[in-house]
Protein backbone atom coordinates (compact mmCIF):
# COMPACT_ATOMS: atom_id res chain seq x y z
CA UNK A 1 0.00 0.00 0.00
CA UNK A 2 1.23 3.47 -0.85
CA UNK A 3 1.47 5.53 2.27
CA UNK A 4 3.50 7.39 4.85
CA UNK A 5 5.34 6.32 7.96
CA UNK A 6 3.60 8.05 10.85
CA UNK A 7 4.75 8.27 14.48
CA UNK A 8 2.18 9.23 17.12
CA UNK A 9 4.03 10.71 20.09
CA UNK A 10 2.19 10.76 23.41
CA UNK A 11 0.23 7.76 22.20
CA UNK A 12 -0.96 6.65 25.64
CA UNK A 13 -2.62 9.98 26.53
CA UNK A 14 -6.22 10.94 25.81
CA UNK A 15 -5.31 12.94 22.69
CA UNK A 16 -2.75 10.41 21.47
CA UNK A 17 -5.30 7.61 21.60
CA UNK A 18 -7.79 9.83 19.77
CA UNK A 19 -5.19 10.57 17.07
CA UNK A 20 -4.65 6.85 16.47
CA UNK A 21 -8.42 6.32 16.32
CA UNK A 22 -8.88 9.26 13.92
CA UNK A 23 -6.07 8.14 11.58
CA UNK A 24 -7.72 4.73 11.29
CA UNK A 25 -11.24 6.09 10.83
CA UNK A 26 -10.22 8.53 8.10
CA UNK A 27 -8.05 5.98 6.22
CA UNK A 28 -5.03 8.26 6.24
CA UNK A 29 -2.47 6.80 3.77
CA UNK A 30 -0.15 4.94 6.14
CA UNK A 31 2.45 2.33 5.34
CA UNK A 32 3.60 2.05 8.97
CA UNK A 33 2.49 3.59 12.26
CA UNK A 34 4.41 3.77 15.53
CA UNK A 35 3.00 4.50 18.98
CA UNK A 36 5.60 6.44 20.97
CA UNK A 37 5.49 7.65 24.56
CA UNK A 38 7.60 8.13 27.70
CA UNK A 39 9.88 5.46 29.10
CA UNK A 40 7.33 4.57 31.79
CA UNK A 41 4.73 3.81 29.08
CA UNK A 42 7.10 1.82 26.83
CA UNK A 43 5.88 -1.72 26.29
CA UNK A 44 2.22 -0.90 26.87
CA UNK A 45 -0.27 -1.68 24.12
CA UNK A 46 -2.61 0.78 22.40
CA UNK A 47 -5.24 0.23 19.73
CA UNK A 48 -4.96 1.39 16.15
CA UNK A 49 -8.29 0.86 14.44
CA UNK A 50 -10.48 -2.08 15.29
CA UNK A 51 -7.99 -4.86 14.61
CA UNK A 52 -4.47 -3.56 15.20
CA UNK A 53 -2.64 -3.30 18.52
CA UNK A 54 0.63 -1.39 18.76
CA UNK A 55 3.35 -1.83 21.34
CA UNK A 56 4.48 1.55 22.67
CA UNK A 57 8.06 2.57 21.90
CA UNK A 58 10.27 4.69 24.17
CA UNK A 59 10.44 8.31 22.98
CA UNK A 60 13.89 8.86 24.50
CA UNK A 61 15.45 6.26 22.21
CA UNK A 62 13.09 6.49 19.21
CA UNK A 63 14.88 7.27 15.94
CA UNK A 64 12.78 9.56 13.71
CA UNK A 65 15.00 9.07 10.66
CA UNK A 66 12.89 7.63 7.84
CA UNK A 67 9.57 8.64 9.43
CA UNK A 68 7.49 11.08 7.38
CA UNK A 69 5.08 12.59 9.91
CA UNK A 70 5.18 12.91 13.69
CA UNK A 71 1.87 13.72 15.38
CA UNK A 72 2.95 15.02 18.78
CA UNK A 73 0.86 15.34 21.94
CA UNK A 74 3.24 14.60 24.84
CA UNK A 75 3.16 17.91 26.76
CA UNK A 76 4.95 21.17 25.94
CA UNK A 77 8.20 20.50 27.79
CA UNK A 78 8.60 17.12 26.07
CA UNK A 79 7.82 18.56 22.64
CA UNK A 80 10.41 21.27 23.27
CA UNK A 81 13.08 18.57 23.39
CA UNK A 82 11.89 15.97 20.90
CA UNK A 83 10.02 17.90 18.18
CA UNK A 84 13.17 19.68 16.94
CA UNK A 85 15.02 16.35 17.11
CA UNK A 86 12.35 14.72 14.93
CA UNK A 87 12.32 17.65 12.49
CA UNK A 88 16.10 17.52 12.18
CA UNK A 89 15.76 13.86 11.19
CA UNK A 90 13.45 14.85 8.31
CA UNK A 91 10.14 14.03 10.03
CA UNK A 92 7.43 16.70 9.66
CA UNK A 93 6.15 17.44 13.17
CA UNK A 94 2.52 18.42 13.79
CA UNK A 95 2.56 19.46 17.44
CA UNK A 96 -0.53 19.60 19.65
CA UNK A 97 1.16 21.33 22.56
CA UNK A 98 1.52 25.04 23.29
CA UNK A 99 5.31 24.94 22.84
CA UNK A 100 5.65 26.39 19.31
CA UNK A 101 2.30 28.10 18.65
CA UNK A 102 3.42 31.69 18.92
CA UNK A 103 6.85 31.31 17.31
CA UNK A 104 6.94 33.45 14.17
CA UNK A 105 8.47 30.77 11.94
CA UNK A 106 6.04 28.00 12.95
CA UNK A 107 2.64 27.98 11.17
CA UNK A 108 -0.40 27.77 13.47
CA UNK A 109 -3.03 26.04 11.38
CA UNK A 110 -6.72 25.20 11.26
CA UNK A 111 -7.24 23.67 7.80
CA UNK A 112 -10.71 25.18 7.26
CA UNK A 113 -9.35 28.62 8.16
CA UNK A 114 -5.74 29.16 7.01
CA UNK A 115 -4.43 26.16 5.02
CA UNK A 116 -2.15 28.46 3.03
CA UNK A 117 0.01 28.95 6.14
CA UNK A 118 1.37 25.42 5.57
CA UNK A 119 3.41 26.76 2.66
CA UNK A 120 5.44 28.72 5.20
CA UNK A 121 6.89 25.73 7.06
CA UNK A 122 10.49 26.65 7.90
CA UNK A 123 11.58 24.43 10.76
CA UNK A 124 9.77 21.21 9.95
CA UNK A 125 7.17 21.95 12.64
CA UNK A 126 3.50 22.89 12.37
CA UNK A 127 1.56 23.89 15.50
CA UNK A 128 -1.96 22.77 16.33
CA UNK A 129 -3.86 25.59 18.10
CA UNK A 130 -5.52 25.47 21.50
CA UNK A 131 -8.78 23.49 21.51
CA UNK A 132 -10.96 26.44 22.50
CA UNK A 133 -9.38 28.62 19.80
CA UNK A 134 -9.88 26.03 17.06
CA UNK A 135 -13.65 25.75 17.38
CA UNK A 136 -14.11 29.52 17.66
CA UNK A 137 -12.06 30.41 14.56
CA UNK A 138 -13.78 27.70 12.49
CA UNK A 139 -17.08 29.45 13.24
CA UNK A 140 -15.66 32.98 12.88
CA UNK A 141 -13.81 32.47 9.57
CA UNK A 142 -16.82 32.50 7.18
CA UNK A 143 -18.36 35.42 9.07
CA UNK A 144 -15.06 37.33 9.01
CA UNK A 145 -14.77 36.81 5.25
CA UNK A 146 -18.17 38.44 4.73
CA UNK A 147 -18.59 41.00 7.52
CA UNK A 148 -15.04 41.51 8.94
CA UNK A 149 -14.75 40.78 12.65
CA UNK A 150 -13.79 43.79 14.76
CA UNK A 151 -14.05 42.48 18.33
CA UNK A 152 -14.87 39.19 20.06
CA UNK A 153 -15.92 38.67 23.68
CA UNK A 154 -16.10 34.98 24.54
CA UNK A 155 -16.90 32.96 27.64
CA UNK A 156 -15.88 29.31 27.47
CA UNK A 157 -17.30 26.32 29.32
CA UNK A 158 -14.49 23.78 28.99
CA UNK A 159 -14.71 20.09 29.81
CA UNK A 160 -12.33 18.30 32.14
CA UNK A 161 -10.86 16.23 29.29
CA UNK A 162 -9.02 19.43 28.37
CA UNK A 163 -6.86 18.62 31.41
CA UNK A 164 -6.28 15.05 30.18
CA UNK A 165 -7.17 11.68 31.63
CA UNK A 166 -6.32 12.82 35.17
CA UNK A 167 -8.88 15.61 34.92
CA UNK A 168 -11.56 13.16 33.79
CA UNK A 169 -10.65 10.76 36.59
CA UNK A 170 -10.92 13.57 39.15
CA UNK A 171 -14.43 14.55 38.04
CA UNK A 172 -15.51 10.91 38.21
CA UNK A 173 -13.95 10.34 41.65
CA UNK A 174 -15.35 13.55 43.12
CA UNK A 175 -18.85 12.89 41.75
CA UNK A 176 -18.85 9.42 43.24
CA UNK A 177 -17.49 10.72 46.57
CA UNK A 178 -20.31 13.26 46.82
CA UNK A 179 -22.97 10.62 46.21
CA UNK A 180 -21.63 8.32 48.94
CA UNK A 181 -20.76 11.20 51.30
CA UNK A 182 -17.00 10.65 51.19
CA UNK A 183 -14.57 13.58 51.51
CA UNK A 184 -13.81 15.41 48.25
CA UNK A 185 -10.22 16.33 47.47
CA UNK A 186 -8.95 18.54 44.61
CA UNK A 187 -5.65 17.63 42.95
CA UNK A 188 -5.87 18.38 39.22
CA UNK A 189 -7.98 21.51 39.69
CA UNK A 190 -7.72 24.37 42.16
CA UNK A 191 -11.15 23.64 43.66
CA UNK A 192 -13.56 20.69 43.50
CA UNK A 193 -14.87 20.38 39.94
CA UNK A 194 -17.82 18.05 40.58
CA UNK A 195 -21.07 20.07 40.56
CA UNK A 196 -18.99 23.24 40.32
CA UNK A 197 -17.51 25.74 37.82
CA UNK A 198 -13.94 27.04 38.11
CA UNK A 199 -13.07 30.33 36.34
CA UNK A 200 -9.40 29.42 36.12
CA UNK A 201 -7.62 27.44 33.37
CA UNK A 202 -3.81 27.49 33.18
CA UNK A 203 -1.67 30.02 35.07
CA UNK A 204 -2.58 33.57 36.03
CA UNK A 205 -0.79 36.36 34.18
CA UNK A 206 0.16 39.85 35.34
CA UNK A 207 -2.95 41.55 33.94
CA UNK A 208 -5.30 39.15 35.75
CA UNK A 209 -6.02 36.99 32.70
CA UNK A 210 -5.23 33.30 32.69
CA UNK A 211 -2.89 31.87 30.09
CA UNK A 212 -5.83 30.02 28.48
CA UNK A 213 -7.56 33.36 27.94
CA UNK A 214 -4.36 34.86 26.56
CA UNK A 215 -3.99 31.91 24.17
CA UNK A 216 -7.44 32.54 22.71
CA UNK A 217 -6.51 36.16 22.05
CA UNK A 218 -3.08 35.74 20.49
CA UNK A 219 -3.88 32.54 18.57
CA UNK A 220 -7.05 33.98 17.01
CA UNK A 221 -5.09 36.98 15.83
CA UNK A 222 -2.28 34.83 14.40
CA UNK A 223 -4.66 32.46 12.60
CA UNK A 224 -7.44 34.77 11.45
CA UNK A 225 -6.44 38.46 11.52
CA UNK A 226 -3.98 40.44 13.69
CA UNK A 227 -6.43 43.36 13.90
CA UNK A 228 -9.19 41.41 15.70
CA UNK A 229 -9.65 42.29 19.37
CA UNK A 230 -10.40 39.31 21.63
CA UNK A 231 -11.41 39.21 25.30
CA UNK A 232 -11.96 35.78 26.84
CA UNK A 233 -13.11 34.32 30.16
CA UNK A 234 -12.31 30.61 30.35
CA UNK A 235 -14.17 28.38 32.79
CA UNK A 236 -13.72 24.70 33.63
CA UNK A 237 -17.08 22.93 34.00
CA UNK A 238 -18.08 19.42 35.21
CA UNK A 239 -18.46 17.94 31.71
CA UNK A 240 -16.32 15.01 30.57
CA UNK A 241 -15.99 15.80 26.83
CA UNK A 242 -16.92 18.84 24.76
CA UNK A 243 -16.09 22.53 25.05
CA UNK A 244 -18.84 25.15 24.77
CA UNK A 245 -18.48 28.85 24.05
CA UNK A 246 -20.80 31.83 24.27
CA UNK A 247 -19.39 34.10 21.56
CA UNK A 248 -20.28 37.77 21.12
CA UNK A 249 -18.94 39.40 17.96
CA UNK A 250 -18.83 42.99 16.77
CA UNK A 251 -18.34 43.37 13.01
CA UNK A 252 -17.21 46.22 10.76
CA UNK A 253 -20.08 45.57 8.33
CA UNK A 254 -23.84 45.24 8.92
CA UNK A 255 -24.89 41.68 9.77
CA UNK A 256 -28.20 39.92 10.31
CA UNK A 257 -28.81 36.69 12.17
CA UNK A 258 -30.44 35.09 9.11
CA UNK A 259 -27.50 35.95 6.84
CA UNK A 260 -25.00 34.70 9.42
CA UNK A 261 -26.92 31.46 9.85
CA UNK A 262 -27.01 30.88 6.08
CA UNK A 263 -23.27 31.55 5.74
CA UNK A 264 -22.44 29.22 8.61
CA UNK A 265 -24.59 26.45 7.10
CA UNK A 266 -22.38 26.52 4.00
CA UNK A 267 -19.09 26.73 5.92
CA UNK A 268 -16.68 23.75 5.96
CA UNK A 269 -16.53 21.98 9.31
CA UNK A 270 -19.60 23.78 10.70
CA UNK A 271 -23.02 22.31 11.48
CA UNK A 272 -25.82 24.73 12.38
CA UNK A 273 -28.56 23.46 14.69
CA UNK A 274 -30.59 26.49 15.62
CA UNK A 275 -34.33 26.28 16.10
CA UNK A 276 -36.07 28.37 18.69
CA UNK A 277 -37.69 25.38 20.36
CA UNK A 278 -36.97 23.41 23.50
CA UNK A 279 -33.82 21.42 22.68
CA UNK A 280 -33.25 23.20 19.36
CA UNK A 281 -29.55 23.67 20.10
CA UNK A 282 -26.42 21.57 20.61
CA UNK A 283 -24.94 20.73 24.01
CA UNK A 284 -21.57 19.10 24.79
CA UNK A 285 -23.34 15.79 25.46
CA UNK A 286 -24.61 15.90 21.85
CA UNK A 287 -21.22 16.60 20.27
CA UNK A 288 -19.00 13.96 21.93
CA UNK A 289 -17.46 11.77 19.24
CA UNK A 290 -18.46 14.15 16.44
CA UNK A 291 -16.09 15.93 14.06
CA UNK A 292 -17.94 19.19 13.46
CA UNK A 293 -18.06 22.55 15.16
CA UNK A 294 -21.73 23.03 16.05
CA UNK A 295 -23.35 26.47 16.14
CA UNK A 296 -26.67 27.35 17.81
CA UNK A 297 -28.47 30.38 19.28
CA UNK A 298 -27.46 32.77 16.49
CA UNK A 299 -29.00 36.15 17.27
CA UNK A 300 -28.40 39.85 16.84
CA UNK A 301 -26.82 41.86 19.62
CA UNK A 302 -28.70 45.18 19.60
CA UNK A 303 -26.31 46.86 22.07
CA UNK A 304 -23.60 47.48 19.44
CA UNK A 305 -23.88 48.71 15.86
CA UNK A 306 -23.06 45.44 14.08
CA UNK A 307 -23.33 42.81 16.80
CA UNK A 308 -24.04 39.09 16.80
CA UNK A 309 -24.03 36.36 19.46
CA UNK A 310 -23.90 32.59 19.05
CA UNK A 311 -23.32 29.37 20.97
CA UNK A 312 -20.52 27.12 19.74
CA UNK A 313 -19.82 23.52 20.82
CA UNK A 314 -17.24 20.94 19.74
CA UNK A 315 -15.56 17.74 20.93
CA UNK A 316 -12.27 19.10 22.25
CA UNK A 317 -10.45 15.77 21.90
CA UNK A 318 -11.43 15.46 18.23
CA UNK A 319 -11.71 18.79 16.38
CA UNK A 320 -10.00 20.53 19.28
CA UNK A 321 -6.94 18.29 19.03
CA UNK A 322 -6.70 14.93 17.22
CA UNK A 323 -8.88 15.60 14.18
CA UNK A 324 -7.34 19.01 13.51
CA UNK A 325 -3.85 17.47 13.66
CA UNK A 326 -4.83 14.71 11.22
CA UNK A 327 -6.52 17.26 8.94
CA UNK A 328 -3.25 19.23 8.91
CA UNK A 329 -1.46 16.06 7.81
CA UNK A 330 -4.09 15.45 5.12
CA UNK A 331 -3.71 19.03 3.88
CA UNK A 332 0.08 18.74 3.80
CA UNK A 333 -0.29 15.63 1.63
CA UNK A 334 -2.93 17.28 -0.59
CA UNK A 335 -0.70 20.33 -1.13
CA UNK A 336 2.25 18.09 -2.10
CA UNK A 337 4.41 19.34 0.74
CA UNK A 338 5.71 15.90 1.73
CA UNK A 339 8.43 14.72 -0.62
CA UNK A 340 7.61 11.03 -0.75
CA UNK A 341 5.21 8.24 -0.04
CA UNK A 342 6.84 4.90 0.70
Amino acid sequence: MMGYRVAVVGATGAVGREILKTLAERDFPISEVAAVASARSAGQEVSFGEKSVLKVKNLDTFDFKGWDIGLFSPGASVSAVHAPRAAAAGCLVIDNTSQFRMEHDVPLVVPEVNPGALRRIRRGIVANPNCSTIQMVVALKPLHDRFRVKRVVVATYQSVSGAGKDGMDELWAQSRAMYVNDPVTAQEFTKPIAFNCIPHIDKFMEDGSTKEEWKMMVETRKILDPDILVHATCVRVPVFIGHSEAVNVEFHEPVSASDARAILRDAPGVVVMDTRDDGGYITPADCAGEDAVFVSRVRRDPTVEHGLSFWCVSDNLRKGAALNAVQIAETVVAQGLLKKAA
